[in-house]
């Protein structure tokens, strides 16, 4: 009898988990930290590769590709195995982050342009393996272990995301102020160490996948759909560069018209596939059903709000206020401990009475409050000011986390449940990847005015680029060197305006929110109990993560 013919007669040894779902540990703890230990360096990364006009798509970028990669990645793992997509995602998260790494270091590049460009094009590749890693680590885990024993691995995924969540922004700002050195006379930026961090640890995982983990799951048919993720990902880039370069060009110009209609009438084709396709990556049918329609409605715009928004606190952090990286990346803490706070609270309060609605409207007010409160911080404001308007955003995010994944799964019929989870997934960071580019493109056109009325004589000239050369370095992003004064105010009022933008955004979703309907959550019987705490932490672990019933 063969090793593999073993393992499926037997199932994997000890060793073989254990071994396995350390190294699933990894990848999923580096996958996670990408999506936080970016942002803390970013003003860095602005000043040192010029760009300030296309800030928000090294986030969306990683953002894009991650999200529409989940599915595929999810479907050919069911087709070829898991340890085969953990291999190949792994491999180009490795060469991935190395190019982010390297983004910008010989200058101009054929093709790829400038070293922003290289980062964007790179953490787009990055974000590819980034989806492998994030969808693998739970299906990894549905095979090695029986309903059972998965609430308490699944707990611990919920601790590491939450982890990464914290310790991501922290681990950024203290790269990007300490980690320069000088290695064989090469100069190594700060920032850089942000991208070359995921080197070893992926190796070693890399190492443990490829010698301990067993070649496990039950192999399916069916098909991916790769022109309907080709279409989404050409939807949402042309909507992105559309909304760079509107506030710049002029919104009648005609490129960016073209760029507008070539989103509409890809977004367009991208519904009519979804609809002929067996396998979708947005399963249209489960829009029938209104519970499932609104919750998911409500969870893509309270998404855009969020990440639109808060994406550029270190932005205002480091270049108004002058505070160094690693400082903004703890000013950031109680913005996700309020959200964990909130989060357990009311999970324990919906478990113990049933009753969710309420939860998600006072999320809503409280997220608004939050943000009407951000509006009012200036380039005279402290650190202080902008710890407790955090809070108080993270307290009101923290039911939405959770509860719009609940009322969606309740909506749906058990054997949906993977289905509307991971249509919740992708929704939200949807989401998060429109919001993001929309407040980019608020926060460039509020700068662009606001420079043009200091300055009346240059209405119609002002260069975002030039003045970013001229007033920004690696030294004044986040250090004791002060910006202009007028840049500082510049900067100021285009906050509190994304802020401003931000609370439309809530109070859209608060609307949206008062139509979702009130229905029994299923489970709540005590013989379900634990089963619904291994999907609960799971769900915390990571928001639309699919989960495995048998």
């Amino acid at each position: 009898m063969t090793d593999q013919s073993q393992i499926a007669a037997e199932g994997p040894t000890a060793e073989q988990k254990r071994s396995t779902f350390i190294a699933v540990m990894i990848v999923f703890l580096l996958s996670a930290l990408d999506q936080t230990i970016v942002s803390t360096a970013m003003p860095r990364i602005v000043a040192d590769l010029q760009g300030l006009e296309i800030y928000a798509w090294v986030t969306t970028t990683y953002l894009l590709t991650s999200t529409v990669m989940v599915p595929i990645w999810g479907k050919l793992g069911d087709m070829y195995g898991r340890k085969i997509v953990l291999i190949f995602g792994i491999c180009i998260f490795i060469i991935g982050s190395w190019l982010c790494g390297i983004a910008g270091e010989f200058g101009d590049l054929p093709i790829l342009g400038s070293g922003m460009i290289q980062l964007i094009v790179f953490r787009g590749l990055q974000g590819i393996g980034g989806g492998a890693l994030f969808t693998s680590a739970f299906a990894t885990i549905a095979d090695l272990f029986p309903p059972r024993e998965r609430a308490k691995y699944a707990g611990l995924f919920g601790a590491v995301f939450g982890l990464a969540s914290v310790l991501g922004p922290i681990i950024g700002g203290w790269f990007t102020d300490h980690g320069t050195t000088d290695i064989m006379g090469l100069h190594i930026a700060g920032w850089r160490w942000v991208f070359y961090i995921n080197l070893p640890t992926s190796l070693l995982a890399l190492f443990m996948i490829t010698q301990k983990m067993p070649d496990i799951g039950t192999r399916t048919g069916g098909k991916v759909d790769y022109l309907g993720s080709l279409l989404i990902v050409v939807s949402l880039g042309a909507l992105m560069l559309a909304l760079t370069f509107g506030p710049t060009d002029g919104w009648l110009n005609f490129t960016v018209d073209g760029l507008i209609v070539l989103a509409v009438c890809t977004g367009i084709g991208f519904l009519i596939v979804e609809k002929k396709v067996s396998d979708p990556v947005l399963p249209l049918n489960r829009f029938n059903n209104k519970a499932f329609t609104t919750s998911m409605i409500s969870s893509f715009i309270i998404s855009m709000a969020f990440m639109g928004t808060i994406i550029y606190v270190p932005l205002y952090l480091q270049l108004v206020i002058g505070i160094q990286a690693t400082n903004s990346g703890f000013i950031m803490l109680p913005l996700m401990g309020g959200l964990i706070l909130s989060s357990f609270i009311v999970g324990r309060l919906v478990t113990r009475t049933g009753k969710y609605k309420g939860f998600l409207i006072a999320g809503a007010l409280m997220q608004f409050l939050g943000l009407w409160l951000m509006t009012f911080l200036t380039e005279d404001s402290h650190a202080y000011d902008v710890l407790w308007r955090l809070f108080l955003i993270g307290v009101g995010l923290g039911p939405s986390q959770s509860l719009f994944t609940l009322v969606s799964q309740s909506a749906s019929a058990p054997q949906q449940m993977g289905v509307a989870t991971s249509t919740g997934m992708f929704l939200r960071q949807t989401g998060s990847v429109v919001g993001v580019a929309i407040f980019g493109a608020l926060m460039t056109s509020h700068l662009t005015h606001s420079l043009a009325a200091q300055f009346p004589d240059m209405a119609g000239n002002i260069n975002l680029g030039e003045l970013q050369a001229q007033y920004m370095s690696a030294e004044t992003a986040g250090a004791a060197v002060e910006m202009p004064d007028f840049m500082k105010t510049a900067f100021a009022g285009s906050m509190s305006f994304i802020f401003s933008g931000g609370m439309v955004i809530v109070a859209i979703a608060l609307i949206s929110i008062l139509f979702v309907p009130v229905i029994p959550l299923r489970g709540r019987g005590p013989e379900l109990k634990p089963l619904r705490e291994a999907e609960s932490a799971l769900e915390d672990a990571a928001p639309g993560a699919p989960v495995t019933k048998d």
